[in-house]
């Protein structure tokens, strides 16, 4: 497959990489640490702000809405879509339900610092993302 980024592309993906990167979403959050609610609806704020940086940077962003849109719906949806159905029943109350909820939320910094490293290389910039790593 080819890979050509375009000005709006790189746009994009700088703006996206720098969300990420200055979120829970690929930041180690220590144990002791902030709560699962605004934990959750950090990473769920990634769709309005990847729409937002869709429809921003045009038609012209193909390659960045190539890799977006499979990180939304196949990466960060089902964490989220499952976190949500749990929260609202009350899981963030349970000690376990929480420990769980950290170990995924761990599982997909992973991969989402993965995300972030491809960002990086589509915006030509120097990739920050394992700088501070816990």
């Amino acid at each position: 497959m080819d890979f050509n980024p375009t000005d709006p592309d790189r746009q994009a993906a700088w703006e996206m990489y720098v969300e990420l990167l200055t979120r829970v979403t690929t930041q180690y959050l220590e144990p002791e640490h902030g709560d699962e609610q605004t934990a959750l609806a950090s990473v769920h704020s990634l769709f309005p702000l990847t729409r937002d940086t869709l429809k921003r940077n045009g038609r012209m962003c193909n390659e960045f809405a190539k890799i977006a849109i499979v990180v939304l719906n196949q990466v960060v949806r089902p964490f989220t879509a499952k976190w949500h159905r749990l929260q609202v029943a009350g899981a963030f109350d349970d000690k376990e339900q929480c420990a769980e909820f950290r170990e995924e939320l761990a599982e997909l910094q992973q991969r989402l610092r993965q995300y972030t490293k491809m960002l990086a290389d589509m915006a030509g910039v120097e990739d920050l993302t394992d700088l501070e790593s816990g």
